[in-house]
């Protein structure tokens, strides 16, 4: 079978199965078998630095990828089944602009003040990633226009991606260059290799998705995702436009529950049933 395809998945709840929700058995290993076909190019698209996704592939056996876009999109590595792991410094060059004059230090200086922001673990950190704790009940808007109003001072164009950490109750924030996010990142690397949207399928289940689940990037929103994301982006695509770039799985695929990788499975085969063969699967 001739094809030619670039995969992109989140891995925490995702991938991986680290929710609460149950994974259908055997589908982590269908994916797999999909992903080795060497017309399939794998990125992993996560909020983890480096040290944590390597982890992740060791604990939960996962695929080694061909790329991984790392830290909410301010890195991208070409891995390769050499496990080189050679960082495009070309992204990095591209995004620093955003910051202007301004360093990691001189933004959290700047957001100080606001006592509601908690500084990540230094491991959390990157150069053009600052990294928050926020208390869920916190008020995002307000917090927004504030972050983003010392920021713009200083000269600085920012991305604030905002997500939850479900398992210990705690609210994200990432502070970013404006053109790095996991959007942003894929596009690079759409251009870079080659793919168009026929021929790229993303999967993610969380807020820090949202801008490529709603986007002409024709995406996966697992099932296991909380039903507000499923609101969010089933609205915000429509009043986008890009209501057919958003399959959210459902689960019966094949006896599957479609949470995490049975979930990617399915929505894959929905935006291309031509390759249930490699998953190991047939036509219903």
């Amino acid at each position: 079978m001739t094809m030619r395809m670039l995969v992109c998945t989140d891995l925490d709840r995702t991938l991986i199965p680290n929710g609460t929700q149950s994974e259908s058995r055997g589908a982590r290993a269908r994916f797999s078998q999909f992903a080795s076909h060497p017309g399939v190019t794998l990125a992993y698209v996560s909020g983890r630095h480096r040290a944590l996704v390597e982890k992740a592939i060791d604990s939960y056996r996962l695929p080694i990828p061909d790329f991984v876009i790392g830290d909410v999109g301010t890195t991208i590595y070409y891995v390769g089944r050499d496990a080189s792991w050679t960082p495009q410094q070309s992204w990095e060059q591209q995004i620093g602009e955003d910051w202007g004059q301004q360093s990691h230090a001189d933004l959290k200086k700047l957001l100080q003040p606001i006592r509601v922001l908690r500084l990540q673990e230094p491991s959390k950190q990157n150069r053009h990633k600052l990294s928050y704790y926020v208390p869920m009940q916190a008020d995002r808007e307000a917090l927004s226009l504030d972050i983003q109003g010392r920021l713009t001072s200083a000269g600085a164009r920012c991305n604030l991606i905002w997500s939850l950490d479900e398992p210990q109750g705690i609210g994200l924030l990432d502070v970013l260059p404006a053109s790095a996010s996991k959007y942003h990142a894929i596009e690079a690397l759409m251009r870079d290799q080659g793919f168009d949207d026929a021929s790229t399928v993303f999967c993610g289940d969380s807020g820090n998705d949202l801008e490529v689940l709603v986007s002409h990037i024709p995406s996966v929103l697992v099932a296991n995702a909380d039903p507000e994301i499923k609101r969010t982006a089933t609205e915000t695509a429509r009043r986008a436009g890009h209501e057919s770039s958003l399959y959210i799985a459902c689960g019966g695929f094949h006896g599957a529950n479609g949470n995490y990788s049975a979930g990617m499975l399915e929505g894959i085969a929905h935006y291309h049933p031509e390759v249930l063969p490699l998953m190991g699967l047939e036509e219903a």
